[in-house]
């Protein structure tokens, strides 16, 4: 598997536990601090975030909101010891785990939550993709090199497809795309 994941901690020890139980099940990174998790993902894709709430300087509840305000397209765990109350509802996580967290259930959420990015990420694509097709059924090859919107969805396609591939345990539902008979020019 492929997937991305950062672990962002105050306490090292616990950010490094978390780490050496995701080992050989993903790509791993940790941190201690909210802005440098901030810029560890925006210098280099991730696409699941172990988040916890409490920490000095940068909370993560301050990097959930830089994130959500940046429109980070990945899904954030909040795995704190802060017991969860109704300030929950307005704050943008895909899930919330209390500590202590077994090395099971880590890698279970992450898991779960690469199948879900994995999905959204796949329909995506095919929006994306079926546009694409369109235009180069619809286009001659001298009107796609020459049209700015038509190289900007086959890049952001092409970007969506390795994505996909990354994060799908079994990505031959790809190949299903490509069954579809389109009328060529």
């Amino acid at each position: 598997m492929d997937v991305r994941t950062l672990v962002v901690d105050d306490e090292q020890e616990v950010a490094d536990a978390y780490a050496l139980r995701l080992r050989g099940f993903c790509e791993v990174e940790t941190t201690y601090g909210g802005e440098s998790a901030l810029s560890i993902i925006a210098e280099s894709p991730v696409d699941i975030v172990l988040l916890d709430r409490h920490m000095p300087g940068m909370s993560g509840d301050d990097v959930l909101a830089e994130l959500d305000e940046r429109g980070f397209y990945g899904r954030v765990v909040m795995v704190t010891a802060v017991d969860p109350g109704v300030e929950v509802l307005e704050m943008p996580f895909d899930d919330y785990l209390c500590k202590p967290v077994d090395r099971e259930d880590v890698r279970a959420v992450v898991d779960q939550q690469r199948q879900i990015l994995a999905y959204e990420t796949l329909g995506e694509f095919f929006s994306v993709e079926a546009k694409r097709a369109v235009l180069e059924a619809e286009l001659s090859a001298e009107k796609r090199r020459e049209h700015e919107g038509y190289a900007e969805i086959a890049a952001q396609a092409a970007h969506l497809e390795r994505r996909t591939r990354r994060l799908l345990t079994d990505a031959g539902i790809l190949d299903q795309f490509d069954q579809i008979e389109r009328e060529d020019v």
